[in-house]
């Protein structure tokens, strides 16, 4: 029996591709992220993301502008047994910590009460607002140093940057001003193995087999007749 398996060690480089896809659907928001991975070991991978936005809204009452950049840094662990895995899939979760910095900006602001309609406009200004990630996922490589995979992004905001009362509407990296977001995530990416290691494989332990007639002769030392 096998009782260790040769790893080898990857830098990956990749970019998500659902959010040009989104844009091509729906105008009003754009995303490009691009990420590099580097393995530590078998398990753990350190993972930097980074990317920009450009979101538009508009109601019947107020126009939205954000626009600008993101930086996400965390670790990926990888839940798949090192011969399973065998440094081409990868099916585990990562935890990341994200900070985004953006222009925010609203054009035009209509309000309409007993005394009137008022209109009115908040200039740009510069935001910086901080959030952590979770990503659940899975990773294949597909050809030769060439792997396709996918996450769900399940992030929680620390600070919008803002008073609460003035949230904006859409952060960089992390999408609707909510306490909560979720998103997902598709990626193609590029592998660079750059060193190999032999991992030892745990042993299952053998259940022992016990012939009842002979235990139940030692342990009782005579039969019943």
């Amino acid at each position: 029996m096998q009782d260790s398996v040769d790893i080898p060690l990857k830098i990956r480089t990749g970019i998500d591709v659902t959010g040009p896809a989104i844009w091509f659907a729906d105008k009003k928001v754009l995303n490009a992220e691009a990420y590099i991975s580097a393995d530590l070991n078998e398990k753990f991978a350190l993972f930097i993301g980074a990317g920009y936005s450009d979101y538009s809204y508009s109601q019947y009452n107020y126009d939205y502008l954000s626009k600008g950049s993101f930086l996400k840094a965390g670790i990926d662990f990888n839940l798949l047994k090192p011969e399973v895995a065998a440094g081409k899939y990868w099916a585990g979760i990562g935890i990341r910590y994200g900070l985004s910095s953006f222009l925010s900006e609203t054009p035009s602001f209509t309000h309409e009460n007993y005394w009137g309609v008022t209109s009115l406009s908040i200039g740009s200004s510069r935001i910086l607002g901080h959030y952590v990630e979770i990503s659940p996922g899975f990773r294949a490589e597909l050809f030769k140093n060439f792997s396709i995979g996918w996450s769900v992004n399940l992030r929680k905001l620390i600070s919008p940057g803002l008073k609460k009362d003035l949230r904006p509407l859409w952060l960089p990296g992390y999408g609707p001003g909510e306490p909560v977001s979720a998103g997902a995530a598709y990626y193609i990416s590029w592998n660079i193995p750059f060193k190999k290691i032999r991992v030892g494989l745990k042993k299952e332990e053998q259940e022992e087999y016990y012939d009842e007639e002979e235990y139940g002769e030692s342990s009782t030392g005579t039969r019943l007749r």
